[in-house]
């Protein structure tokens, strides 16, 4: 399972897709004007999200 931790507090989540129920997927969108997004993206195709944030920075995923 993806697990999303702070890099700032420690607190964690873990994120599931609501459709499927399959694990989360760490990914990065590349926008039109070239900077990204760290998103989460479920891996059978039923969409994305932005990646969790807390302390007001992106949470990350060693997965």
């Amino acid at each position: 399972m993806a697990t999303y931790t702070c890099p700032n507090c420690g607190m964690s989540a873990n994120t599931t897709c609501g459709h499927c129920g399959a694990d989360l997927v760490d990914a990065t969108l590349t926008k039109d004007d070239g900077s990204t997004v760290r998103i989460s993206e479920c891996p059978n195709g039923h969409g994305k999200i932005k990646s969790p944030m807390c302390c007001g920075s992106d949470m990350s995923c060693s997965v």
